[in-house]
């Protein structure tokens, strides 16, 4: 397939996704390319459209999983070029899609700005936690969302003002834009203060959740009004479950972890047999939290 030549230096074919996801598992990209602009963006996204490509878009890969014979289409990366940028006003933020939280909250800390703290520890992009709305029931991003800057199905860029935008429970209405950057307004606080909430939610998330191997944390997500999901697996005697190289966590029984050389059939298999056995028990089918790409 012929690609524009401004496009031909930010390309690869056959990336391995293994290297690309939390998970440390999947076949490879067709086609991996990193776009630097909304101008390159929007000439990839027309060049997947006029060859009848499929495409994705891929941060951090932390709540992905690929499967063994990988994707047949193009891979897009938004984390470098302008989509890597942050610029500070006072207590607002403008900061490209894939900005990693990592760093986000380090410049946040050093510059006195709280709110995010919660965040700490998840490897993620701006632009995933903003689409799944990262955090928990109670603290989420998009508390602290002013506005985002999308890019639609017919390549138009627009931004998203608070009152256009919806958050809820791992969700928001995001997910059928390409986001490019997002303005947070976040709380003056002492930036010592910030580090030690910071290392507050980091350590509870070391003590309850299963960070010891690859994983792309909480395969599903917790249904409503019901038990959590890792109860229900927990009480069918999951925990510890193995195929292959990957196991249902025995700390955390919604982690499916990699331990040692897994296939996504491995984890496929332990997910089909989660939910089948939820089904059973509970009468709940439990959905993905996890985007699977086959």
């Amino acid at each position: 397939m012929y690609w524009p030549k401004r496009l031909k230096k930010r390309l690869r074919f056959r990336e391995p996704l293994a290297r690309h996801t939390t998970l440390n598992v999947g076949g490879p990209a067709a086609v991996w390319i990193e776009p630097h602009d909304v101008e390159e963006l929007g000439l990839t996204l027309s060049h997947c459209v006029k060859n009848r490509l499929p495409y994705m878009i891929i941060g951090k890969g932390s709540n992905l999983l690929v499967g063994d014979q990988g994707f047949k289409g193009a891979m897009l990366s938004l984390n470098a070029g302008i989509f890597a940028k942050m610029e500070f006003r006072g207590n607002h933020i403008r900061c490209g899609a894939g900005v990693a939280l990592s760093r986000l909250l380090r410049e946040c800390q050093r510059r006195g700005l709280g709110g995010l703290e919660f965040l700490a520890g998840v490897p993620a992009t701006v632009a995933g936690a903003l689409i799944m709305n990262a955090g928990s029931k109670d603290k989420y991003i998009g508390r602290y969302v002013e506005s985002v800057t999308v890019m639609d199905e017919k390549e138009r860029v627009r931004t998203l003002n608070k009152d256009r935008l919806k958050f809820g429970y791992r969700r928001s209405n995001l997910s059928k834009f390409v986001v490019l950057e997002a303005t947070l307004k976040l709380i003056k606080k002492d930036p010592q203060k910030i580090k030690k909430e910071s290392l507050y939610f980091l350590e509870r998330k070391k003590k309850t959740q299963d960070l010891s191997f690859r994983s792309a944390g909480c395969i599903f997500k917790n249904p409503q009004h019901r038990l959590s999901a890792a109860a229900m697996i927990d009480a069918c005697g999951l925990k510890s479950r193995r195929r292959g190289g990957a196991e249902i966590s025995t700390k955390h029984a919604n982690y499916i972890i990699n331990r040692s050389g897994a296939t996504a059939e491995d984890l496929l298999y332990l997910i089909k047999l989660a939910q089948k056995q939820v089904k059973n028990k509970f009468g709940v089918k439990l959905e993905p939290e996890v985007k699977i790409v086959r």
